[in-house]
């Protein structure tokens, strides 16, 4: 059974209560002072909380996200890579896995859609990555057949699991419910964590002397998710979204890189990078680099970029409510100035920073992000 798969996660509980339920039992035969009795109630004390302390771990990490597999729980797990094969641009998307979708009690991919596992190869970053992409049904009807449909890149946090993304905060399904009711057009997905080059968390940043990141997905994915799907090859074509560092990435590329993507969703993001143990030296020293990948500074310092912006926050449980209320109203000021760059936002009263919040915000996020993207 999978590490996330609702099976396993149903077994640890019914361990739990069978465990718990047998110790109620027994307790009276291991009421005695010897070193029988005493070694049972220990035991059957351990069994216990292990089995209800493994039923709430596999739970957690299933609604969270924290591990999507055993091979990635065991620190196994090291599919991605850096080495590309350069060979001719037709292959720089390989599918290895496709996955059908249960929706509207069909599975058709011109009824549910069709998610495809692919690894992705990008010559100029030098960087190999595996993805989840999803096809709309109306890729597949033949009244779209000479459509070219726009596409989203979706990130999670770190260290996060892709499958979160379709398991969890359910993207594909919500944007089969979106383009069902009429309130937003057909989008591929493009379904990644921020995670290249693991363990490293690089924040999207070209590391000097490291993983260039950035390069990657402002660069190298495009076109080669355009080369091999029916997707618009502009920037008008292409949006970004993410939660936590997934946003910040968001933001950030859409913010340097305007030419790639034309809106940006960053759901709980940052606005800077941090600098510890799991990032190391992004800058390599250099405070110019780490002052152009602070969205503040860019905003008091850069030309305003032609993109939309979306950011959420909470009230109450977010620590980046003031810096998000400080973020909106820059660009707002910018705007009243005739500056290009447009902003709106999810302020909730209440929520926090996990996965929670985020199913509270993707739907009005994925609605937003499409109504500002062109199929031409």
């Amino acid at each position: 059974m999978g590490l996330t798969s609702n099976n396993i996660v149903i077994a640890a509980a019914v361990a739990a209560l069978l465990l718990f339920a047998a110790t109620i039992w027994l307790w009276p035969r291991l009421a005695g002072r010897g070193v029988a009795p005493v070694l049972g109630r220990f035991g059957m004390l351990l069994g216990t909380q292990l089995s209800v302390f493994m039923a709430f771990g596999l739970f957690a990490n299933q609604s969270f996200g924290f591990y999507g597999s055993w091979s990635d729980l065991l620190g196994t797990q090291d599919e991605p890579g850096v080495v590309v094969d350069h060979d001719t641009p037709g292959t720089r998307v390989r599918v290895t896995e496709t996955r059908h979708l249960a929706m509207d009690g069909g599975s058709a991919p011109r009824i549910a859609g069709r998610i495809e596992k692919v690894k992705i190869q990008g010559p100029v970053s030098g960087i190999a990555s595996p993805a989840y992409i999803y096809l709309p049904p109306e890729y597949f009807r033949p009244e779209y057949a000479r459509r070219t449909f726009p596409a989203a890149l979706v990130l999670t946090g770190y260290p996060g699991t892709t499958e979160a993304l379709i398991n969890g905060l359910k993207y594909p399904q919500h944007s089969h419910k979106l383009v069902k009711t009429g309130r937003m057009q057909p989008l591929v997905l493009v379904m990644m964590r921020p995670t290249v080059a693991p363990p490293r968390d690089t924040e999207c940043v070209d590391v000097p002397g490291g993983p260039r990141t950035e390069t990657f997905f402002t660069k190298d994915l495009p076109k080669a998710v355009a080369d091999h799907y029916r997707v618009g090859k502009r920037a008008r074509n292409w949006g970004v979204i993410g939660n936590s560092t997934g946003g910040y990435c968001a933001l950030k590329m859409a913010m340097r890189h305007p030419d790639a993507f034309s809106a940006a969703a960053g759901l709980s993001p940052s606005y800077q990078a941090p600098i510890d143990a799991t990032t190391g030296d992004l800058f390599g020293g250099s405070e110019r680099l780490e002052r152009e990948n602070d969205l503040m500074w860019r905003l008091d310092h850069k030309p305003a970029p032609p993109v939309s912006l979306l950011v959420s926050s909470s009230e109450h449980g977010e620590q980046n409510y003031k810096d998000t209320v400080r973020f909106v109203n820059k660009v707002k000021r910018l705007n009243r100035r005739g500056e290009p760059t447009r902003i709106s936002s999810i302020i909730l009263s209440t929520g926090g920073h996990n996965f929670n919040t985020w199913k509270r915000e993707v739907p009005a996020a994925l609605e937003w992000l499409g109504g500002r993207l062109a199929d031409r």
